[in-house]
């Protein structure tokens, strides 16, 4: 969970996106590391793999509001959508205080998400973490292209718990910073409930 840097008086929160291979997460984190104020954010971090076109992770940490007189230090991260990649999800699922799962809309990707959902979900548990408990948003991606499913389609599946969710357009930017606000103010809330150490 959240850690405290005591030097720095920064409380460091890892949120990690999630979802099926080419699902906008990585697009998602570019959108919001170019409009970040170069001052508040550190170096994005890919590592490329030859088989994965997508990033290995992104590393990008945002400021936001204050604790105790603490700053609150966000650093995001995307997991590999690939099934080969399980292990590395699972490193970076460690030691998370939030997520959003990026739900790709397209009809023909309906199966993956629900799997990609049902991955998530017990990776966490292997980690000790339910996805119930933890601070959780979903981000309906893609909605403006031709073969999308509806959101009360996507929603009975991915979504029957009703936590916050989101339609986006990630390249445009629709979407992208409602959805990263509302996890971090659940990570917020969290925090402030003391929870953590």
């Amino acid at each position: 969970m959240s850690f405290i840097n005591y030097a720095s008086r920064e409380i460091n929160c890892k949120i990690v996106y999630y979802g099926p291979g080419l699902c906008g997460k990585t697009t998602n984190l570019q959108y919001i590391y170019a409009k970040t104020n170069p001052e508040t954010k550190g170096k994005m971090i890919s590592l490329a793999t030859e088989t994965d076109r997508t990033l290995f992770f992104d590393f990008l940490p945002l400021a936001l509001g204050s604790i105790r007189g603490f700053k609150t230090r966000f650093h995001l991260y995307t997991v590999p959508g690939q099934v080969f990649y399980d292990a590395s999800r699972k490193l970076i699922l460690k030691g998370v205080d939030g997520v959003v799962f990026v739900a790709d809309s397209q009809i023909d990707r309906f199966e993956a998400n629900i799997e990609s959902l049902e991955n998530l979900r017990s990776n966490l548990e292997e980690q000790g973490y339910d996805l119930d408990k933890l601070p959780y948003v979903i981000q309906y991606n893609k909605r403006d292209l031709p073969n999308v499913a509806t959101v009360e389609e996507l929603r009975e599946v991915l979504n029957p718990n009703g936590v916050p969710e989101f339609n986006a357009v990630a390249p445009t930017g629709a979407g992208v910073f409602d959805t990263l606000k509302a996890v971090a103010k659940l990570v917020l809330t969290e925090l402030k409930k003391g929870n953590n150490h």
